[in-house]
């Protein structure tokens, strides 16, 4: 927690598996506070039921599994009263990773994706968004990377991410790639990185 502004630090996670269990119940509470909206399982014939851990684990566990030990080169978290509250992953590594999503026009070295960025539905609305998505922002800057995002155009974090400074490039089969622009369209973009610098 940071004593002076009463907000959760962003923490690096060394060994993403070590915090599979944790890290699945945590996206479960996401998929339940979106109704099921997110995450999408574009991949399932039939997506569990909001009450169904049970069968969400045994859909969303392998992928996350992936995910965790093979794709994300970064992993960061919130933690607010020891419970995990928001995520954010960076992919900068992107040749050579089974990531099909990902259009070949931006597997290069100039690229990062921002993935797995999410915020509890009971905890949005503080900025914890914002915080750690102008964090994954500034840390690819620092490796010298440029920030893409590769969603779904009808999920609510499509218009997000345009309020945020990210402006489409293209369509890729059934998702929209999305590019930092810079600048905040929604507040003051400078006051969140010199929280995230504090």
């Amino acid at each position: 927690m940071d004593e002076r502004r009463g907000t959760p630090k962003v923490e690096r996670v060394e060994k993403p598996l070590e915090l599979k269990d944790e890290l699945l119940k945590f996206v479960f509470r996401v998929y339940q506070g979106t109704g099921g909206a997110y995450p999408a399982l574009e991949w399932v014939e039939k997506k569990p039921s909001t009450d169904d851990f049970q069968g969400f684990r045994k859909v969303y566990e392998p992928f996350l599994e992936f995910r965790l030990g093979e794709e994300f080169d970064e992993l960061y978290i919130l933690r607010e009263d020891g419970r995990i509250i928001g995520t954010v992953a960076l992919v900068y590594s992107i040749e050579g990773k089974d990531v099909w999503w990902v259009p070949e026009e931006i597997k290069n070295e100039k690229a990062g994706l921002i993935e797995f960025f999410m915020v509890e539905p009971a905890y949005r609305g503080k900025g914890h968004g914002s915080r750690l998505l102008e964090f994954a922002v500034e840390r690819l800057k620092e490796l010298g990377r440029e920030a893409y995002v590769i969603t779904f155009p009808n999920l609510e974090a499509y218009s997000y991410y345009v309020r945020k400074g990210f402006t489409k490039v293209m369509d890729y089969k059934e998702f929209v790639v999305l590019k930092y622009r810079g600048g905040d369209r929604g507040g003051n973009d400078r006051a969140g990185h010199e929280v995230l610098r504090g």
